[in-house]
């Protein structure tokens, strides 16, 4: 509970989005912005105020980013790029979060022959990237320019 402590929150309230969802933290302390992190001169109006940009925004429904991955790559790739080059222009911490997504997909220990119950493979720091849908894929390439 610090009396310094800002925080803004960048978000496009699209389908994924409720405002609702912020509204009791809302006030003198955390103010929503709503808009687009890929809009440029919107995001270096509030990076050049900033500590520090926490990116956790994405379109993350992986059916969609089949039926239409346009918005993926504009979110996923181009709002990354956007937030990233605002926090090198003003010298700021840049903290980025992904998904497991990226590594692709692991069987179940139920789903392979001769195994028992309970978890099957795991992720590990050697995983190498195999992302299978234009939701991974962006989240992947956003993940490797930062």
């Amino acid at each position: 509970n610090h009396p310094d402590v800002h925080v803004t929150v960048l978000d496009k309230l699209t389908y994924a989005g409720n405002r609702a969802n912020l509204e009791e933290i809302l006030g003198d302390r955390v103010e929503l912005v709503v808009g687009d992190i890929a809009d440029a001169e919107l995001v270096d109006q509030l990076a050049a105020k900033a500590d520090a940009i926490v990116h956790y925004a994405a379109e993350s429904h992986n059916d969609n980013s089949l039926n239409d991955p346009s918005p993926f790559i504009h979110t996923n790739f181009i709002g990354t790029y956007t937030l990233l080059e605002a926090a090198r222009k003003y010298d700021i911490r840049f903290h980025h979060v992904s998904t497991d997504e990226v590594y692709g997909d692991l069987p179940l220990r139920e789903d392979l022959p001769g195994h028992g119950e309970g978890p099957g493979e795991k992720f590990t720091a050697e995983t190498k990237y195999n992302p299978s849908s234009p939701y991974s894929s962006t989240k992947a390439a956003s993940d490797l320019i930062v």
